[in-house]
């Protein structure tokens, strides 16, 4: 079955008329990161798919070309399928409307900025969300493409040549944003890129997420992602054999959380004229922890082949009875790892 950029569903989404703004009171609605694992990972204790909760700040940060904008974009679409308004801070201007489209994500409807200092970025978050007429049981998902590209205002100015006023205003500006994210549904999401800690030692970490402490203190999840491996494909073509790198393959760490259990992994699969293939790492993840053969959903058995067997669910529509069944053994796994020990006494 041959993959196309954009699938019928998306085409239809982008097609209609801007639908209502849906409404929603408490903190039970959780947003998907379009992989199944990943969102066990984050949340899978609390609510039976996972997902990442409203009014958090999240930081998603890793080494180049691991799929940070790639999740960024998804969790973004995410948010506006399910009715929400969506911010889209770009300091790296990277953004397109081509690439938006692979995850359903309508460009047209979103509020598109090009920040340059930090500043600019939380203080538009607060203005969006604190409006009058903005409904508080509307869903605010604000999301910006990388922190490690925002400048300040001294530094425009050359003024900073050390750059060290970022780090000052990334925690002033947290200080006045995070009460209005957690007061407010909003989840924002901000990617960001590695560096090398020169402080380190020799048992501390070797590289660290720039602008200061701030980011890593103030957001309740932060997701690691780890050095990403090349998907290889091969192809023959006019009786010649040919090899593209089409993909990449990472594990995601939950590094902190205030949400759930820190320091679960999540393999993710991403393509790159498809985005992430949580089809991919459902059937990988079943067929490694049940010993089988060959990739299967519970009793119905697939193929020994992992193409074949993507081929066979999409074609029968098996995506829901997959992730079922990716559902419940995780679940089993981490019960198996619970304390079984009587409760704690108190003096």
């Amino acid at each position: 079955m041959k993959r196309t950029k954009l699938s019928e569903q998306v085409e239809e989404k982008l097609a209609k008329e801007p639908e209502e703004k849906s409404q929603y009171d408490g903190k039970d609605v959780t947003v998907s990161t379009g992989s199944t694992l990943l969102d066990l990972a984050i949340s899978g204790g609390r609510f039976r798919e996972g997902g990442i909760p409203l009014g958090i700040l999240v930081e998603i940060f890793g080494p180049s070309g691991a799929g940070k904008t790639v999740l960024l974009s998804q969790l973004a679409a995410n948010v506006q399928r399910m009715g929400g308004n969506v911010m889209f801070h770009d300091p790296e201007a990277r953004l397109n409307k081509q690439f938006a489209r692979i995850f359903g994500l309508d460009t047209g409807e979103i509020e598109y900025t090009i920040p340059n200092t930090v500043p600019e970025v939380f203080q538009s978050v607060r203005d969006w969300v604190s409006q009058e007429e903005a409904d508080k049981g509307t869903i605010y998902g604000v999301f910006a493409d990388s922190l490690a590209a925002l400048s300040t205002d001294m530094e425009m100015e050359e003024g900073d040549k050390m750059g060290m006023r970022r780090a000052k205003e990334f925690s002033e500006e947290l200080r006045k944003t995070c009460r209005i994210i957690t007061q407010r549904n909003v989840l924002m999401v901000c990617s960001n890129q590695i560096r090398q800690n020169l402080d380190a030692g020799p048992y501390g970490m070797k590289y660290k997420s720039p602008g200061g402490e701030a980011i890593g203190f103030y957001s309740s999840l932060r997701l690691r992602f780890g050095s990403p491996q090349k998907i290889k494909e091969k192809k023959k073509i006019r009786g010649k054999e040919h090899q593209r790198v089409v993909g990449v393959h990472t594990e995601i760490e939950v590094f902190k959380s205030s949400v759930w259990k820190p320091y679960r992994t999540a393999e993710v699969y991403i393509l790159f004229d498809y985005g992430i293939d949580d089809i991919r790492a459902n059937l990988r993840f079943l067929k490694t922890n049940t010993g089988s053969t060959v990739y299967a959903i519970k009793d119905l058995k697939l193929d020994r082949s992992l193409e074949r067997s993507i081929q066979i669910v999409e074609e029968e529509n098996l995506e829901q009875e997959l992730r079922n069944a990716v559902i419940e053994l995780w679940n089993e796994i981490e019960e198996g790892f619970e304390e079984k020990r009587k409760p704690k006494v108190f003096w």
